[in-house]
């Protein structure tokens, strides 16, 4: 059984944890502009507690593909308003903040924030892994290859599965030399990977539950589901939903989602589960 160490507390991912998205951004792919001000970001996190989510991340920066580079400045005055809110009004709730860059996980910190969700794996600014090492928090590690702007330029792999768990035997062992051992490994659904790459790595998800790290997955509302189901990312809910029992009873740990509900029954059923013998 995992637990991470959020400040001064233990906090247990068993039953597994549900991470409700905040997206303080006006061009994310689902649900830009809903939560642009923090007082939308609040009510944006009022219901999702209320659905059952544990965990809020916050995130001020699109990592859609194609989505525009954003100024520090920018993700700054769009992050922290919002954080400071949340926090003060949820001050137990775990709050995770979204963010590659190291300055913007060093004010989250301060003001709050007790987990950094990371989609660069450390690549796209240096100074990020020191900020986590200093502050000892939780750490999420995900597999991208490219950028949000390259990410789905015809990506290839030999072997999905292989080469990202080659990835993270990498950059467990160079996080583990600056004195980073809070880890969460994220495979990174939709970063770098076309639909059928997206397919082969849930796959081989018992893969990385070997590891020896709690397990994150992210697939909601993405396109390794609407693209299949010809819908729109908000009518792929009980598609991801059935993924979403998958990835649980294969081991995972952490699911971030958007819609929080049909996640919270899930876990709920799965305390119940009884394998046929």
């Amino acid at each position: 059984m995992y637990s991470l160490r959020l400040r001064d507390r233990l906090y247990s991912l068993e039953p597994p944890r549900i991470m409700g998205i905040i997206n303080v951004t006006p061009d994310s792919f689902s649900d830009g502009g809903e939560a642009l001000t923090p007082e939308l970001a609040l009510r944006k996190a009022e219901a999702l507690l209320r659905a059952g989510a544990d965990i809020l991340d916050i995130g001020a920066v699109s990592t859609r593909p194609g989505a525009p580079e954003v100024s520090l400045a920018e993700e700054l005055h769009r992050l922290v308003p919002a954080l400071r809110l949340i926090r003060k009004t949820f001050p137990e709730v775990p709050i995770s903040v979204d963010t590659y860059r190291g300055e913007v996980a060093r004010i989250s910190i301060e003001e709050g924030a007790e987990m950094i969700n990371d989609i660069s794996g450390g690549a796209f600014d240096p100074s990020l892994w020191p900020v986590v090492a200093h502050y000892g928090v939780p750490y999420v590690l995900m597999h991208i290859r490219g950028t949000p702007q390259t990410m789905q330029h015809n990506p290839e792999y030999s072997n999905v599965g292989r080469e990202v768990w080659a990835y993270f035997v990498e950059k467990i062992q160079r996080l583990h030399h600056i004195g980073v051992y809070q880890i969460i490994i994220d495979p990174g659904f939709g970063f770098g990977k076309k639909v059928g790459h997206n397919y082969d790595l849930f796959r081989a998800l018992h893969r990385f539950t070997r590891l020896g790290y709690p397990l994150l997955i992210g697939i909601s509302r993405k396109s390794m589901l609407w693209r299949v189901l010809e819908k729109t990312p908000r009518e792929v809910i009980w598609a991801a939903t059935a993924l979403h029992w998958e990835a649980l009873r294969r081991g995972v740990q952490i699911l971030r989602v958007h819609d929080v509900e049909p996640v919270r029954q899930l876990v709920q059923l799965l305390s119940q589960w009884k394998p046929s013998a």
